[in-house]
């Protein structure tokens, strides 16, 4: 059987799902961990349950970790209507405004990226520092991926496991993607059966306007300190190229 999200944690707090109203839609988020907050945002087509539990339990050692699933996404709803990154980071922002969190560090993996580097130009008094994996900071200029790679990234034909397989396999090297499937293929295929394609239409929608009007011209108005990580020389996530900063 594949691990649940809280599996693993072991003695690390952790807190029942929750829901904020934030403008025609409900934000579910997961609080775990004890420490400094920061606050998680997952990539397309993603939860706050699709993490690897290890990488969950390692952050929340030292920090409490605010795990949200996106609008219309998890166990998150919304009015149905389109969105963009804006939008997804205004909700975030609403969160953490919620929460009494004066600021926040921010990790966003991919899509989830997009909205971290927004927060950090949006509502730069609320951000203590950004952790971007495996993203690009949008506009005209980023490296994109190829056609072939962006096609099956929203490739949703085939059963959930047979879509589990397809982006596992798209986004990590063969021999982990194997891995990761056997270990967390029924998790992973559970949350492809729960998505709506209106709901990823919308989340595809906003990330084509992030590769027309993102951040890359003003990159450098982020005063934040930022850690990249980024895998170099192989396989990382080729959905998504490093941000330069330069």
């Amino acid at each position: 059987m594949a691990r649940g999200f809280n599996d693993g944690v072991g003695q690390v707090a952790a807190e029942s799902l929750a829901t904020i109203q934030v403008d025609g839609a409900r934000i579910a988020y997961r609080r775990v961990g004890n420490g400094r907050p920061l606050l998680v945002l997952n990539g397309f087509a993603a939860t706050n349950a699709d993490w690897d539990p290890s990488f969950i339990h390692g952050l929340a050692a030292s920090n409490e970790l605010i795990l949200l699933d996106n609008r219309g996404i998890g166990s998150s709803t919304d009015d149905g209507t389109s969105f963009d990154v804006v939008r997804l980071a205004n909700d975030a922002a609403h969160v953490v405004e919620a929460l009494g969190f004066e600021r926040i560090s921010v990790l966003g993996w991919s899509m989830g990226g997009f909205v971290a580097q927004t927060l950090a130009l949006h509502h730069p008094d609320r951000i203590n520092k950004l952790i971007l994996l495996s993203t690009d900071p949008g506009g005209t200029d980023a490296d994109l991926a190829s056609p072939a790679v962006w096609s099956q990234l929203i490739d949703n034909s085939g059963t959930p496991h047979e879509q589990a397989q397809r982006l596992l396999s798209l986004v990590f090297p063969r021999d982990v993607a194997a891995s990761f499937y056997r270990e967390f293929g029924d998790v992973v295929a559970g949350a492809r059966a729960r998505l709506s394609p209106e709901l990823l239409n919308h989340q595809a929608a906003a990330m084509d306007a992030w590769h027309r009007d993102g951040v890359g011209s003003r990159l450098r108005e982020i005063r934040a300190p930022v850690l990249i990580a980024h895998r170099h020389g192989g396989r990382g996530d080729p959905s998504f190229q490093c941000v330069e900063t330069r």
